[in-house]
C-alpha cells in the first residue's frame, strides 16, 4: 500500500505540469518555463521586456510553431494562449487585421535608387535635406497642404519607423512587426512581411551590385533582416548580436554591399531592478554582407570585456565596463573613409572615455580613428530613477547621450564641419580630421528626453537644431536628473561654420488640458529648399521658413482620421523619425506611446489635393 502511493505521488508530479498548468496562473507558467532563460540566464533569450514589448499573436506563434515550439511542449493551448496574452497585456481575440485592397499597379522604383542607401539621413552625409528634385515642393505648396490618405497601422500605439520613398512605393515597419510596401498615392498595400519583434527603424531600398532592389531594417530584437524589395519575401536575417537585452534604435545605412548597423540596448531598463547583475552590454558598429548576413567586422565602444569588479551592498554582481550605446544612425564620410556616430552614457561604473562621444570609424576594419568624449563620467541607468536603488552607478548622471547622429557638411573654401547635438541640449562643431572641437553652443536645458534627442537637419552650411526640453516641473527635473536653467523648447538654426545663431522660433504652446502633452520638438526635423519641417510632442507638423524660423503651415495630428486599411487611425505626439519629403508629396508618422507622450496609430501622407489627382 505505501509502494502505491509513493507511486501515486510520483506520477502526480511528472504529469502534473501537462495535466494541470493550462489552468495556472500565467505569472506562474512564465516563472516555472521562462524566466531561467528569459531573465538573463541565457544570452540569446531576449529579456522579459522585450517580450512584452512583442505583439500578442508573435508571441503565440513562437510558442505553438515557431522557435520556442521545443520548450513549450508541455503547455496546453489554453497555457500558450494565457501566457502571450500575459506578457503583451492585450488579449489574442481583440487583435485587429488589415483589410487593405492590395495594388493591382506593380512596384517602381526611382531613379535615385543606387547601390548606397540611407534610409533615415536622406544623404549618407546624415543631412535630412531632400535635393529639389526629390522633393518636389516649394514653400508655396506648402503653405495648402493637406491629409491625401492615411494609413492606420494595426495594434498599434506608436509609429516609430521612418517611411522610405523610392518611386511610386512607400516602405515603413510598425510596432506589431508588420512591415508595408504601400503605394504613394493611394495607400493600397503591395506586400506586407512579418517580422519577429517591433521594427523601429527605417526600411530602406537599395541596390545590389548586379541591380537587384533590397530591402533592409532591424527590428525590437536585434535581428537584421534583408527582403526582395519587389516581393516582400525574405532573403535573410541574423541576430546581430547575442546579448539579451541588444536591440536597434540606429538605422543601419548601406555601402556598396554592405550594411553598417548600429545597435544599442534596454539593459539601461533591466539595471532598474536591485537583483539584476549591471551591466554587460557594450554597443557596437556591425558591417555585415548584404548579401548573405556575414559578419565581416565588429567594433565596439567599450573596448574591454565586462567582468565582475565588486558587489552592491545588496550583494548583487556590479559587472563593467558596460554601456556607451549607439542609438543614432550612421553617417558616411567617403573622402576620408570614415563612418561616425555618437554614444550614450555606460551603465555600470567605472565609466569610459568613450561614453557620450562623437566616434570616427574607419570603414574598411571598424578600428577608432577618434573619439572625442564631451561628457566624461557618465555612467547611469533606470536605477538612478528611485530612491537608493543600489544599482545606480556612484556617477548618478547625468545621461546626457548622442541620440541625434551627426552631420557632415561641407563648408566654402575646402573644408568640412561635423555638427553634433547632445541630450544636455549642446550643439557641437567638430574638425572630422581629428575630432577636435571647433565650436560649441548650449541652446536647449537639456534632459533625459532632450535637449536634442533625435535629428538635426542642414542646408547648405545652415544646420537646424530642434529642441525638446520636456517639461516635467523644474523642481523634479533640477533634484533628480540635474538639468538646470530655463527651457527653451523650439527651433533653432545655426551658422554651421561658426556656431552663431541665426535665429530661434519658440514652440507654440498649445497644450493646455492636452493629457500627456509638451511643445518641444524630440523628434528628427526634416529640410527642404526654403523650409524646414518639424513635429511637436504636442501633436502638431509645422514648417518653419529657414530663413527667418516663421512658422508658415501647421496642422494638428491629433485627431481620428479615416484610414484606408479599415482600421480606426489616430494621432498623437511625434516622436522618433522625422518627415520625409518626396516627390509633391509629405509623409508623417504620428503617435509616440512612450515616456509620458500620446499614442497614436497613422501614417499620414500630406500634399495638395488637386494636383495629386
Amino acid at each position: 500500500m505505501v509502494l502505491l502511493k509513493d507511486t501515486f505521488k510520483v506520477i502526480v508530479l511528472i504529469l502534473y505540469p501537462i495535466l494541470f498548468l493550462g489552468f495556472a496562473d500565467p505569472e506562474k507558467i512564465y516563472q516555472t518555463n521562462c524566466a531561467s532563460c528569459h531573465e538573463g540566464g541565457v544570452a540569446k533569450a531576449p529579456h522579459r521586456m522585450f517580450l512584452e514589448m512583442m505583439p500578442t499573436d508573435a508571441i503565440y506563434s513562437s510558442l505553438t510553431e515557431g522557435i520556442m515550439i521545443s520548450q513549450a511542449k508541455n503547455l496546453s493551448a489554453e497555457s500558450k494562449e494565457k501566457l502571450a496574452e500575459h506578457l503583451s497585456k492585450v488579449s489574442l481575440t481583440s487583435l485587429q487585421q488589415v483589410t487593405s485592397k492590395r495594388c493591382k499597379s506593380s512596384i517602381k522604383f526611382g531613379e535615385e535608387l543606387s547601390t548606397k542607401a540611407s534610409g533615415w539621413g536622406f544623404e549618407l552625409s546624415n543631412s535630412r535635406f531632400q535635393n529639389p528634385k526629390l522633393a518636389g515642393m516649394d514653400a508655396s505648396d506648402v503653405t495648402s497642404f493637406e491629409p491625401i490618405w492615411a494609413f492606420a497601422f494595426p495594434n498599434s500605439q506608436r509609429v516609430r519607423s521612418q517611411p522610405f520613398r523610392t518611386g511610386n512605393t512607400i516602405f515603413i515597419g510598425s510596432q506589431d512587426g508588420r512591415v508595408y510596401a504601400i503605394d504613394h498615392n493611394s495607400g493600397c498595400i503591395h506586400w506586407i512581411f512579418r517580422a519577429s519583434a517591433e521594427v523601429r527603424t527605417a526600411v530602406s531600398v537599395v541596390r545590389d551590385s548586379k541591380g537587384k532592389a533590397l530591402a533592409y531594417f532591424g527590428d525590437l530584437l536585434a535581428q537584421l533582416y534583408v527582403l526582395d524589395a519587389v516581393s516582400g519575401e525574405l532573403i535573410w536575417k541574423k541576430k546581430i548580436d547575442d546579448h539579451s537585452n541588444a536591440t536597434f534604435t540606429g538605422t543601419p545605412i548601406s555601402i556598396d554591399g554592405v550594411i553598417y548597423a548600429p545597435l544599442s540596448s534596454l539593459e539601461v531598463t533591466s539595471a532598474a531592478d536591485p537583483n539584476y547583475k549591471c551591466c554587460t552590454f557594450r554597443g557596437s558598429l556591425n558591417a555585415i554582407n548584404l548579401l548573405d548576413g556575414e559578419l565581416i567586422w565588429k567594433s565596439y565602444t567599450v573596448k574591454k570585456t565586462p567582468r565582475q569588479i565588486g558587489t552592491t551592498s545588496k550583494g548583487t554582481p556590479i559587472i563593467a565596463p558596460s554601456g556607451a550605446p549607439i542609438w543614432t544612425t550612421v553617417t558616411f564620410d567617403e573622402s576620408r573613409n570614415r563612418l561616425y556616430l555618437g554614444t550614450g552614457e555606460n551603465y555600470s561604473s567605472p565609466s569610459t572615455n568613450t561614453s557620450d562621444s562623437i566616434i570616427a570609424f574607419n570603414i574598411s576594419n571598424g578600428n577608432i580613428v577618434w573619439a572625442t568624449q564631451m561628457t566624461s563620467g557618465d555612467a547611469w541607468n533606470m536605477a538612478c530613477m528611485e530612491v537608493n536603488n543600489p544599482n545606480c552607478p556612484i556617477e548618478n548622471g547625468p545621461d546626457q547621450d548622442f541620440g541625434a547622429g551627426p552631420v557632415l557638411i561641407s563648408l566654402t573654401g575646402g573644408k568640412d564641419i561635423l555638427v553634433a547635438g547632445q541630450k544636455s541640449g549642446d550643439v557641437w562643431g567638430l574638425d572630422p580630421q581629428n575630432g577636435s572641437i571647433v565650436w560649441s553652443k548650449k541652446l536647449g536645458r537639456g534632459g533625459i528626453q532632450g535637449g536634442i534627442h533625435f535629428g538635426l537637419a542642414a542646408d547648405g552650411e545652415k544646420v537646424f537644431v530642434p529642441i525638446s526640453d520636456m517639461s516635467w516641473g523644474e523642481e523634479e527635473v533640477i533634484a533628480v536628473h540635474g538639468y538646470t536653467g530655463k527651457p527653451t523648447p523650439g527651433l533653432y538654426a545655426l551658422n554651421a561654420r561658426t556656431g552663431e545663431t541665426l535665429w530661434y522660433t519658440k514652440a507654440p504652446e498649445i497644450c493646455d488640458d492636452r493629457e500627456f502633452c509638451n511643445p518641444g520638438i524630440s523628434a528628427a526635423i526634416s529640410a527642404i529648399d526654403g523650409v524646414v519641417f518639424a513635429g511637436h510632442m504636442d501633436g502638431h507638423i509645422r514648417a518653419y521658413n529657414s530663413s527667418n524660423g516663421s512658422i508658415i503651415w501647421d496642422f494638428d495630428t491629433v485627431r481620428k482620421f479615416d484610414s484606408v486599411t479599415g482600421i480606426k487611425g489616430f494621432g498623437g505626439s511625434i516622436g522618433g523619425s522625422g518627415p520625409l519629403p518626396y516627390k509633391g508629396i509629405l509623409y508623417l508618422s504620428s503617435g509616440y506611446s512612450l515616456y509620458g507622450h500620446m499614442p497614436g496609430n497613422v501614417l499620414i501622407a500630406f500634399g495638395n489635393i488637386k494636383s495629386t489627382k
